[in-house]
């Protein structure tokens, strides 16, 4: 009989050989867990530092830019269902084999690109639907803040790898090779986790009568989408433009590219420390303002200094947004009441927020062809930061409802 889920915890297992399955589970959950956060967002980390070495146009670097967030918007429902049907295991790892033709995909010239990224972007977006209710699920209470920030960590670590291989590996072979690179990262997350299949699905993913209100209309769903739209439009338009600012600046490409791995190293630092700090507490407001402080003290750099000081803004920019990616999958399990609330913010954060985030590239580039600078997009950034902010703070803690008084006054 195929095994139950396991939960990682510090309990002692009640006998040798189940204390041995319980180790072996773990470990096999946890280097799974390693692996596909390490594949999530290397495919899209590869356009910025690839676009000035392959000489590809401004319209194609908006479209390769537009593409990943607009799928996760469009597809994010997908992680619900997938849910719903075959539970979050299987969904994680059909999810993978999906990245995986992809990255395969994405080697067949420009069209190919096109494809492979949308498919890529779809698998994704079930990835990030599916990791909060996982990580819910199949963690101890206290591990969910490390678990999260882990997988930001590992997010961030493959991300900055590669972005740092591909100038050198296109400018020695071609773009295809260097994108090509992604390719063993998603099987890595494949195999990592199919072992994952053998674990029975639990009872609570049998779809139920639900005595709560549709998540669209709730105030704590509209501000995470608001939260999450703004930090990811930021995120995406950053990730696109940042080489070609900097070479703009007078950086050469190969430099630019390396403050591109800087930044997306950043990522990974803020990635972990955010949610491993703010899952803690009960209130994540602070935490929410933080990284939006961060961000902005970024951006205000790279317009500012961004040839003297690139490699120091790039960090601060990318721990800044890291923090703020990661931080969301933190709010959204400390705000679900159960694993299905969990999923519904979620997947309406998820789907909003990409949607929103997809219009990133494209302003940042329109704004840059209007003005004749960068300084106007990187501006409008910082406002759309600062607005958010206060849009956000609903999301950050619960609400206590008052206690009626015994005498009915």
């Amino acid at each position: 009989m195929p095994p139950t889920a396991t939960t990682v915890s510090t309990d002692a297992p009640t006998t040798p050989a189940a204390a041995r399955t319980a180790r072996a589970s773990g470990a096999l959950l946890v280097l799974g867990f390693v692996l596909l956060s390490l594949n999530t967002r290397v495919a899209f980390g590869q356009i910025g530092p690839l676009a000035p070495v392959a000489g590809w146009g401004p319209g194609t670097v908006t479209v390769l830019a537009l593409i990943p967030p607009l799928c996760m918007g469009l597809f994010a429902p997908l992680g619900a269902l997938a849910r719903r049907r075959i539970g979050e295991e299987r969904g994680l790892f059909w999810a993978s084999v999906l990245l995986v033709l992809g990255a395969v995909l994405r080697t067949a010239g420009l069209p190919g690109l096109y494809a492979g990224t949308a498919l890529v972007g779809a698998a994704v977006a079930v990835v990030n639907v599916l990791i909060p209710v996982f990580v819910r699920a199949r963690f101890a209470p206290r591990r969910i803040g490390t678990m999260m920030g882990v997988y930001a960590l590992s997010m961030g670590a493959g991300s900055a790898v590669v972005a740092a291989l591909v100038a050198p590996v296109a400018g020695a072979w071609s773009w295809q090779a260097a994108i090509a690179l992604a390719v063993v990262p998603a099987v890595l997350a494949a195999a990592g986790m199919a072992p994952q299949l053998r674990v029975e699905r639990r009872a609570d993913v049998a779809p139920g009568p639900s005595p709560r209100r549709p998540v669209g209309r709730t105030a704590l769903a509209w501000s995470l989408t608001a939260y999450f739209g703004i930090q990811t439009l930021v995120f995406y338009a950053t990730l696109a433009w940042l080489p070609t600012i900097l070479v703009d600046a007078g950086l050469s490409r190969t430099t630019a590219g390396t403050d591109q791995a800087v930044m997306i190293l950043g990522l990974a630092v803020g990635g972990f420390l955010a949610p491993t700090l703010a899952a803690a507490r009960r209130d994540q407001r602070p935490h929410i303002l933080g990284v939006v402080a961060i961000c902005v003290l970024g951006l205000l750099g790279v317009l500012l200094a961004p040839a003297s000081g690139a490699p120091v803004w790039a960090g601060v920019l990318g721990i800044g947004m890291g923090g703020g990616q990661a931080l969301a999958g933190v709010l959204f399990t400390r705000r679900g009441t159960d694993q299905d609330h969990v999923a519904a913010l979620s997947t309406m954060a998820q789907t909003g927020g990409y949607l929103i985030s997809a219009t990133g590239p494209a302003l940042f580039a329109a704004l840059h062809t209007g003005t004749g600078s960068w300084t106007a997009p990187l501006l409008t950034m910082v406002g759309l930061l600062l607005a958010g902010s206060v849009l956000s703070l609903r999301a950050g803690h619960d609400v206590t409802l008052p206690r009626r008084d015994p005498s009915g006054k």
